[in-house]
């Protein structure tokens, strides 16, 4: 049997907490369906002569990524590394709109939103010359959640001692070097930068997956190895919000004082109870909690450890749990 009672906005309270979780993922799992690590390849150029596609999970156009890449993240640095200055214009309104004044630049450079992650002075560098390409890695939401933490990504080549690390502020430095950049919250790792901006030693890739071919022994730039290499360990932390709903259900003093247990009837068609039952020492205890809808629907059911009696002098508070 059951007795009901209204819940109040006071007795809710929804508590936000982020929750973290370490990932480790050699080359060789990231086509796992559980993982699904992806990685693209853009370049500069003009769709009508270059329709070929990169990615080994999701099949994507490579200009299509260049230009989409550009325009999201690199769209305030085309002409410097720390960004075009923001430019902005003040109206001055006349008694009509032809007699408004515009004073200021009204150009749009520095105004775009380039997903920055950092208040310092942000680094990126994008190549935009002919046939220029960069490379994206790829991680899905359901692993970096809500972002990805800063100062966990990392890029590993096990044939070799190169190490590709995020410095927490958007930066991906190897060998003190910007390389690269990462946006924590879409979960992407993109090499971007110009030749210059590769790594002081380029990287040797005899006896990789492109053993054999005309390089062999060789060594190839920065770009060129990720795109190439089979060997390649990436690991991030993930970073998610939790939201924990508490409920108070609180039993006055002289609420629910009458147990609704029909096992204490002695006489189930007149309603009459044993006599004990009667008594001032008897107590009604509490077993099960459970959150009904305002349609009566049963939505969810807290169990007690063990049976709590409710008290006749002093209100009785339950709280109840829910994370989601």
């Amino acid at each position: 049997m059951s007795a009901f009672k209204q819940f109040l906005s006071s007795d809710i309270i929804v508590t936000p907490f982020e929750v973290n979780k370490g990932f480790v993922f050699p080359q060789s799992q990231w086509g796992n369906s559980d993982v699904k690590i992806d990685r693209l390849k853009g370049v500069s150029g003009s769709f009508e002569t270059n329709q070929n596609t990169s990615g080994e999970d999701n099949t994507e156009y490579e200009v299509l990524v260049y230009n989409s890449i550009k325009e999201l993240y690199y769209s305030n640095f085309i002409t410097r590394d720390e960004g075009g200055e923001l430019y902005s214009a003040s109206l001055f309104p006349g008694s009509d709109f032809t007699g408004d004044v515009l004073i200021g630049s009204s150009s749009s450079q520095g105004r775009y939103e380039n997903y920055l992650s950092s208040t310092l002075t942000p680094q990126r560098s994008f190549n935009t010359s002919s046939g220029a390409e960069i490379l994206v890695f790829s991680v899905p939401s359901r692993l970096h959640g809500d972002y990805i933490q800063p100062n966990s990504f990392q890029l590993e080549f096990s044939s070799s001692t190169v190490f590709i690390n995020d410095d927490g502020e958007g930066n991906l430095v190897n060998s003190g070097r910007v390389v690269g950049n990462v946006i924590y919250q879409h979960g992407l790792a993109i090499f971007a930068a110009t030749a210059s901006l590769g790594v002081g030693s380029n990287i040797d890739v005899y006896g990789t997956a492109i053993y054999g071919t005309s390089i062999y022994g060789g060594t190839l730039n920065l770009i060129e190895a990720l795109e190439l290499a089979t060997d390649i360990t990436c690991s991030f932390s993930s970073s998610h919000t939790i939201y924990e709903t508490q409920y108070k259900a609180t039993v006055r003093e002289k609420e629910f004082n009458y147990s609704l247990n029909p096992s204490l009837m002695e006489n189930t068609g007149s309603g009459e109870v044993y006599n004990f039952v009667s008594g001032s020492d008897f107590q009604p205890y509490v077993t099960t909690v459970g959150l009904y809808d305002n349609n009566q629907n049963l939505l969810a059911v807290g169990k007690l450890s063990q049976p709590y009696p409710l008290s006749r002098t002093t209100d009785t508070s339950i709280f109840i749990n829910i994370d989601k």
